[in-house]
């Protein structure tokens, strides 16, 4: 129940306290006086968008704070709050400010929250229906809200539609790997070339390098084998080599080298030479005899080097792990490509088997749905009775269709206002007043099976007046038995059941214009009443006529 509504720095509002009771609450006042600005002001704690220009001074901050009275409210609010980690009590203070910059904050027992928390938590609190609202009867959304409140259908709706979002993720999966399976395959076969191309060839890390480098070797090994065979001749194997000669003459100077020390140096450096000389003499002969020219290994090399080459020119690399990174990513997405079949198989199985689930959800939400047009229809052609409709009806078309947020089916109210049998849809053939009569019919039955603790009516009793306004009134002050109700009227015979009655009106200080409003004692209903029967200034029969009402 909303227990109070401070308003401050809203449109005509400077300020603004009310307490609301329990039961039947009703406001009246003259046109323009700030009725409906109040309920806007009040929809902000609810959740609705707004921007700086409400603001009655722009220099200051809007601020609007709602206390709830939430004991018995069970225990959705109560999980909510919880989720949030939030603070619980037994009441709950909503409080929206608003800057002039454009800036909105939303508090929660003083914990910041996000617009979608508070309109979440608001649909748990209370329903409003402002001005225009009657519109929304001709909404299937509405209409299948109305079928599904009067099934008790929330948890079954609450698992379709959790169904049908799985349902959706799988399906979305799906067509983006078949889009992607699509593709590839356009790829596939030029792929598979380039890889067995390069599997063929099977190069090693650095092998092209390598070869180049021996090719350059052994490319010079003609010129490498006549340089070490001069070499080898000069020095061991040629009548005149070097080598003999030197150690023939070393032999020769040794008999002297003994008795001269200055020789003997000589001597010792000469042998140290020979020693050197010979063994690099022995490293060359071996190296010769190492080098052999292999044409045939020459040209194979070169053949698989100019083939590895081409492979660079092809793929516009420069080395061979480049062409190797190049094969690796090839055999990676012939593999991925490979695995996409599997995943695509999985995601098709997950769509279809889900898709089965969905249908069966949602044809338990239909059957549901189907078994209260019956009880719906009786109850409101009833109710229109009452509030000066005798001869109007409503059907309830319920078809089949395919898979929708809110369920498999498509859904119409039709009308007939006049008992011709010819039943259209409701906005085609009811007028205003039938539609703010209807909307107050449906939404009384609905108000039974919803936990609202608080709902608002703003002139939904547009359109009637005499005994439908009385029979609506009777309505209104039954659904009050068992929550809140507020409403803004302008028929008399409403505000005759009220509970508690606010008297809305317009003063001006400063040459500034502001809302006021004041509780009206019985004295202070009586005559509010009178004048809405008779005028400003009612007769002594229109009193009594108020007070007639009000008993």
């Amino acid at each position: 129940m909303l227990y109070s509504l401070h308003v401050q720095n809203y449109a005509i509002i400077d300020e603004l306290d009310i307490q609301f009771h329990p039961g039947l609450n009703i406001m009246t006042g003259e046109t323009g006086a700030g009725k409906s600005i109040l309920l806007g002001a009040l929809s902000l704690i609810l959740g609705e968008r707004a921007d700086s220009s409400v603001l009655k001074q722009s220099g200051s901050k809007c601020i609007v704070e709602g206390i709830f009275h939430i004991k018995d409210q069970g225990d959705q609010i109560s999980d909510l709050l919880q989720k949030w980690e939030i603070e619980e009590s037994n009441e709950l203070i909503v409080r929206r400010e608003l800057s002039g910059q454009g800036k909105s904050r939303t508090f929660i027992n003083d914990t910041p929250v996000n617009l979608q928390q508070l309109k979440e938590l608001s649909a748990s609190l209370v329903d409003l229906h402002q001005q225009f609202d009657t519109l929304e009867i001709a909404s299937t959304a509405f209409q299948l809200r109305v079928l599904d409140a009067m099934a008790g259908n929330q948890q079954r709706l609450n698992s379709y539609q959790q169904t049908f979002k799985k349902w959706q993720s799988y399906r979305d999966e799906w067509k983006r790997l078949e889009s992607m399976q699509i593709q590839q395959s356009k790829e596939i076969d030029y792929n598979q070339f380039l890889l067995d191309e390069l599997s063929e060839i099977n190069l090693q890390p650095n092998e092209l390098e390598k070869i180049d480098q021996e090719l350059q070797w052994l490319s010079q090994t003609e010129s490498v084998k006549a340089v070490l065979g001069s070499l080898q001749d000069a020095w061991l194997d040629s009548d005149n080599a070097l080598l003999p000669k030197l150690k023939q003459q070393i032999h020769q100077l040794q008999p002297f080298a003994t008795n001269q020390p200055n020789l003997q140096q000589a001597y010792e450096r000469l042998q140290s030479l020979y020693t050197e000389w010979a063994d690099i003499a022995s490293d060359i002969q071996s190296v010769n005899d190492d080098i052999h020219y292999d044409a045939e290994k020459i040209q194979q090399m070169q053949d698989r080097l100019n083939a590895g080459y081409k492979l660079l020119k092809k793929h516009g690399v420069q080395t061979t792990d480049d062409l190797l990174a190049i094969q690796a990513k090839l055999d990676a997405s012939l593999q991925a490509h490979a695995n996409l079949d599997d995943e695509l198989a999985k995601a098709k199985k997950q769509t279809e088997e889900t898709h089965q689930q969905l249908l069966r959800e949602g044809k338990q939400l239909s059957e549901a749905r189907k078994v209260q047009i019956p009880i719906l229809t009786k109850s409101v052609d009833q109710l229109l009775k009452k509030v000066g409709m005798p001869n109007a009806s409503i059907q309830v078309a319920l078809e089949t269709k395919t898979e929708q947020q809110d369920g498999l089916d498509q859904i119409d109210f039709l009308f007939d206002a006049n008992k011709s049998g010819k039943f259209e849809k409701i906005q085609k053939v009811a007028s205003g007043g039938e539609l703010s009569r209807l909307m107050l019919c449906i939404k009384s039955l609905v108000a039974e099976k919803v936990a609202w603790s608080t709902m608002i009516f703003d002139e939904i009793d547009t359109g009637i007046s005499g005994e439908a306004a009385k029979q609506v009134a009777d309505i209104m002050k039954n659904m009050g038995k068992n929550r809140q109700i507020i409403c803004i009227t302008h028929q008399p015979q409403i505000a005759g059941k009220a509970d508690a009655h606010f008297y809305l009106y317009k003063e001006e200080q400063n040459k500034v214009i502001n809302t006021r409003i004041r509780t009206l004692d019985e004295a202070g209903r009586t005559l509010a009443i009178a004048k809405m029967l008779s005028g400003e200034n009612p007769s002594d029969a229109a009193l009594n006529n108020a007070r007639e009402m009000m008993r």
